[in-house]
């Protein structure tokens, strides 16, 4: 009950990249850098038991970037081809990759750590892939015309990736979709049909991350304009709920989203995010445990799972510590309190 995740992406230490940066340059290479990954994947794995994190990741060590990590093993990109790009519907501009053929894997892109993720824990073992909705908004293109179209291209081969993964011991499978919260109406047009391909026949629970966004600057300020609410969420939920998806993981501490719309989940379990991973002041569990209580307002504990609203790359890697310690006192709080 009330078993605790981590959302996504974890910091670098600082001697395998740049700290407290997205797209952070590796300061390793050849074998050394193969070597420090797994370093540093082993030293997050040691944390995340140590606080007494249920359901453990290797923190996306292996990767600089949760979509580019993928999108370099992949042919039919252009990495020469640099375009600029307004991501997030014109939240930020960067020069991302061009697709400029046909989409394929080169071969299993993760697999590999994913083995050595799996050899070092007895605890259940989450891994986050990119969602195929969020790749289209993360790259361009210059060859199949219609956003949807790539999208499914895209699918397919997450698809072979996540099969194969899972076959590695993984038992949730999580598909990161911040886009989700930006195009809502795609996502009803063909968002969901994307997710649906992507986790066609996957033996293991599947899940959809969908944020409002890393804790940077450009995150911040978009935030400042949603209003005293945000109710984005209130539109694509009830689509969800119909989904295949087991899992939902959003966004709740420190936002403006009304707890209530958890209530269009009522068939999902639900990751409740009660970890702000844009703020560097470490939460106590008492203030973790306040918003795992709001969600059992709306959540059975039997569908709850604490988890951190997004990714923590961004943040100095002892608030992170910080950070996942309070969430399972929170949650210890919780249980205990719940008898």
């Amino acid at each position: 009950m009330l078993e605790t995740t981590i959302a996504g992406s974890l910091p670098k230490p600082e001697w395998l990249a740049e700290p407290e940066k997205l797209w952070a340059q590796w300061r390793l290479e050849g074998a050394s850098l193969e070597y420090g990954k797994r370093d540093a994947a082993l030293m997050w794995l040691k944390q995340q038991e140590d606080a007494g994190i249920d359901i453990v990741s290797n923190g996306e060590q292996f990767r600089q970037h949760f979509v580019h990590g993928f999108l370099q093993q992949v042919s039919g990109i252009d990495w020469n081809i640099m375009t600029p790009m307004g991501i997030r519907d014109n939240r930020y501009v960067v020069d991302v990759p061009t697709v400029t053929a046909a989409v394929s894997r080169k071969g299993p892109v993760h697999s590999s750590e994913v083995r050595f993720t799996r050899a070092h824990t007895k605890r259940l073992l989450k891994f986050t892939l990119p969602g195929p909705m969020t790749i289209c908004d993360t790259i361009a293109d210059n060859y199949y015309g219609r956003r949807s179209d790539m999208a499914m291209a895209f699918a397919e081969i997450l698809n072979q990736e996540a099969a194969e993964i899972a076959a590695l011991g993984v038992n949730v499978i999580q598909f990161d979709e911040p886009a989700f919260n930006v195009f809502r109406d795609d996502v009803k047009d063909w968002g969901i049909e994307a997710l649906h391909r992507a986790i066609a026949g996957l033996p293991c629970k599947t899940a959809v991350h969908i944020c409002y966004g890393y804790g940077i600057e450009e995150n911040v300020k978009w935030k400042k304009t949603l209003g005293s609410e945000w109710r984005q969420y209130e539109e694509i939920f009830p689509a969800i709920n119909r989904s295949r998806i087991d899992q939902v993981s959003l966004e709740c501490a420190n936002s403006k989203v009304p707890m209530s719309l958890l209530r269009l989940l009522r068939d999902k379990e639900v990751m409740v995010g009660a970890i702000d991973v844009a703020s560097h002041t470490v939460e106590t569990s008492e203030q973790v445990a306040a918003t795992i209580k709001q969600a059992l307002q709306y959540v059975d504990a039997a569908r709850l799972f604490p988890c951190t609203n997004c990714g923590m790359a961004p943040l100095p890697r002892d608030v992170a510590v910080g950070k996942i310690r309070a969430l399972s006192g929170g949650a210890n709080l919780v249980r205990r309190s719940l008898g």
